[in-house]
């Protein structure tokens, strides 16, 4: 397979400086408003949903409703992934990150609108739970395109670093929705708070929106799929073709996500009702707590991304996965002392090794996968890595610290998803420069 006079001009012309900013501000840009909305549910679910949709079961049934609605999010992601690839490897990337983007900011908006049981009975929380798997649908097909524009457009040698710009939309993204749920709460009374002040966050969203789709809009189409389809090499089923010809790399790069997934939603919503509710902590203090985390993720998201360029791939997921797994009790042992700054520590050094096991994973990912197949590849496994990782990491953590008293018992969840991960990670092949340089172009 060789490239073409006008695909080497394309490829050229992608490693531009000012189109290259263009896309990676829009992948950057369109995750962490992506991201925001998803995340603004996740803190919305441990605060408040309990109470605003399920007030006839009691404290700590009503919050295993409320995770139970953040987790069947993910169940809808799959299907989100599967559909958003075969669009993605047959129409193209640009078109599909446009779509997933308006339709998360609607579900979204829709959540902010929607009436509470009180008014509308049994009718909320079903239109919650359907305006959740439409946000599901939209992240099964969001993060793959963002991570194959980034790195298909990336100059060689440099894929690990601009594959971590749309990684960094996630803590970006956790920030700001603690951010903005901090803010809110700050100036709001308890009841003001539960009454209406929630729906501010969901219904800011549609400023942002309005942002993304003009940033995103602004970008070209990736040269490696322009190639793709000048010399009409696009597969008619991309999904069975992944299915018959990649299942080894399609596991391992599933594995490779379950245990930052798992530990990223621990941190993202566990953490919130854990903390107010069993260490009698206030939500500002929580809310605060995981900022902190968010910005010490999102800091080693960009360096391992960049570390992945110079040491590899698989040697800074491995580095990554040892560090969160030796952290798992300790990061328990700290945050029940209730000490702020012990818990600053606990949540600075998981973002040490989430972050070394999100940034190099747009890259890792594109490199596993075929160019014809690769949108349905990485989706497909990012959609069954968060389901298997972090769909219902919160609700069964609140199941563990109710039926064991102690939240040693989530370390010990955390610990084996890490031990799942670690042998994705040992069964990674790492592919020599020239031929992974090769192999993401399709010049192979």
């Amino acid at each position: 397979m060789t490239h073409t006079p006008e695909a080497s001009a394309r490829t050229s012309r992608s490693h531009d400086g000012g189109q290259l900013r263009r896309v990676v501000g829009a992948s950057l840009v369109g995750t962490t408003i992506e991201w925001y909305d998803f995340f603004i549910y996740a803190s919305a679910a441990s605060l408040v949903f309990g109470k605003q949709f399920f007030p006839s079961l009691d404290g700590t049934a009503a919050l295993l409703a409320s995770f139970a609605t953040l987790g069947v999010s993910f169940v809808a992601r799959p299907i989100g992934g599967i559909v958003a690839g075969h669009l993605g490897d047959r129409v193209g990337r640009k078109a599909v990150l446009v779509a997933t983007l308006l339709l998360m900011g609607i579900s979204t908006i829709g959540v902010g609108l929607l009436p509470a049981y009180d008014s509308i009975g049994v009718a909320a929380p079903i239109l919650l739970v359907v305006l959740r798997l439409l946000q599901g649908l939209s992240a099964g097909g969001e993060w793959g395109g963002a991570a194959l524009m980034s790195v298909e457009h990336a100059p060689p040698g440099r894929r690990g670093y601009f594959g971590s710009f749309p990684q960094i939309g996630v803590p970006i993204g956790l920030l700001l929705a603690n951010l903005v749920f901090f803010s809110v709460s700050a100036v709001t009374t308890d009841d003001q708070f539960a009454r209406w002040g929630w729906r501010i966050p969901f219904l800011l969203s549609v400023v942002l929106i309005a942002v993304g789709f003009f940033v995103r809009a602004r970008v070209s189409e990736s040269p490696v799929f322009s190639e793709l389809r000048a010399r009409r090499a696009r597969r008619s089923a991309p999904l069975a073709e992944l299915l018959r010809t990649n299942r080894r790399e399609l596991v391992i790069a599933i594995g490779l996500f379950i245990a930052n997934n798992m530990v990223g939603y621990i941190l993202i919503a566990f953490i919130n009702s854990y903390g107010t509710r069993t260490l009698k902590l206030s939500s500002t203090t929580m809310l605060s707590i995981g900022m902190v985390g968010a910005v010490s993720w999102g800091v080693f998201t960009m360096l391992a991304g960049h570390w992945s360029d110079r040491w590899g791939r698989r040697r800074t997921y491995l580095v990554g996965t040892l560090a969160m797994g030796a952290w798992t009790f300790p990061f328990f042992l700290l945050f029940d002392t209730r000490s702020v700054p012990l818990m600053l520590a606990a949540v600075i050094v998981l973002g040490f090794g989430l972050g070394l096991t999100y940034g190099p994973q747009a890259a890792a990912y594109s490199e596993l996968f075929p160019v014809g197949i690769r949108y349905s590849g990485v989706s497909f496994a990012y959609a069954f890595g968060a389901i298997l990782g972090g769909g219902f990491a919160p609700l069964v953590s609140t199941w563990l610290v109710g039926e064991t008293g102690t939240s040693l018992a989530v370390s010990g969840y955390m610990l084996l998803a890490c031990l799942v991960t670690l042998a994705a990670v040992l069964a990674l092949r790492e592919r020599p420069a020239a031929e992974r340089e090769a192999f993401v172009t399709g010049a192979e």
